[in-house]
């Protein structure tokens, strides 16, 4: 599965996915952000039931501020629409994937 670029005008489709949504906040220019990278890129491939998505905060600074991003990475997962798991900072697949078990 690969992963969705999350914008404003997307974001309510992946929001009501019935998968469980596991969103990436970054930016390109963030050493951390790029070390997680290529961690959620290999949980899309593996984990075809959920949905991946990335959101750019400096192209979507609304979106940003709806989830209260205060630093970055920041990992969230989402189930029917809410808020069920967060984590910021870098992070080894390990504890991402448990993020998403919830």
């Amino acid at each position: 599965m690969s992963i969705q670029k999350v914008t404003q005008s997307n974001f309510t489709q992946i929001k009501n996915s019935k998968q469980t949504v596991l969103l990436d906040f970054y930016a390109d220019w963030c050493g951390p952000c790029r070390m997680v990278s290529p961690l959620v890129e290999e949980i899309a491939e593996e984990r075809p039931d959920c949905l991946i998505g990335k959101i750019n905060v400096d192209e979507e600074p609304e979106l940003a501020a709806a989830f209260g991003v205060s630093s970055i990475p920041m990992l969230v997962v989402m189930k029917n629409g809410q808020i069920v798991q967060q984590a910021i900072g870098a992070r080894p697949k390990a504890q991402i994937l448990q993020l998403l078990e919830g």
